[in-house]
């Protein structure tokens, strides 16, 4: 089990591909190859961990994964805020053994993330570029904000650009915005639907 402090900003991209040359010119090392992940988001009938912007997850990735992160507080475009993580045998078993206990699926989310890790004089960063239903991104988690701002700037990402909404929180958005009848962020829901800057009202890190 792994508890600790998430450190992250997460920028909008549209050119993905550039981003990881310049990762790959910065000698950080590839970790996790691009692999599909599938999440289903669980909550209390009265919803009372969304409304306390609290997160319960199942993830299935290269292993099936519980996660719990606390609210999380803003600072210079940075979030921060508590996770704890831990890998679980069975994927469908987490899923009954949450249900049994009265939590229900809020909603699922599909993305494509790769991940690559860079050691600094001060520790290690991560950086994860995740292919979402509705657009590219780049995550950079750190121990403090100082070395994640650092980074960003080396892969030419613009700071002011940084995005504090969780992708089910964009995801929700946008499905509002544009009156969207289906409520799972699927590849497949969106296969013939091109999503913009502007429909997702981000603005472009690398731009």
């Amino acid at each position: 089990m792994n508890t600790s402090q998430e450190i992250e900003a997460k920028f909008y991209v549209k050119d993905s591909k550039e981003i990881e040359s310049r990762i790959r010119e910065l000698d950080a090392r590839l970790i996790q190859p691009r692999v599909l992940e599938t999440n289903l988001r669980f909550d209390l009938p009265d919803s009372r961990l969304r409304s306390a912007g609290r997160v319960l997850r199942l993830r299935q990735d290269t292993a099936a994964r519980l996660t719990y992160k606390g609210a999380g507080h803003g600072e210079q475009g940075i979030v921060t805020r508590t996770e704890i993580e831990f890998t679980v045998e069975d994927f469908e078993k987490a899923r009954s053994f949450l249900e049994a206990l009265g939590y229900q699926k809020l909603f699922e989310y599909e993305k494509y993330r790769t991940t690559y890790l860079l050691q600094i004089s001060e520790g290690s960063l991560h950086v994860m570029l995740d292919e979402l239903p509705y657009g590219n991104f780049v995550e950079i988690e750190g121990e403090n904000i100082q070395d994640i701002h650092s980074l960003a700037e080396k892969l030419k990402l613009n700071r002011s650009a940084t995005i504090s909404m969780s992708y089910s929180a964009l995801f929700e958005r946008l499905r509002m915005d544009l009156r969207l009848a289906f409520k799972d962020l699927t590849f497949a829901n969106f296969e013939k639907i091109s999503i913009s800057a502007e429909q997702l009202r981000v603005q472009p890190a690398d731009q």
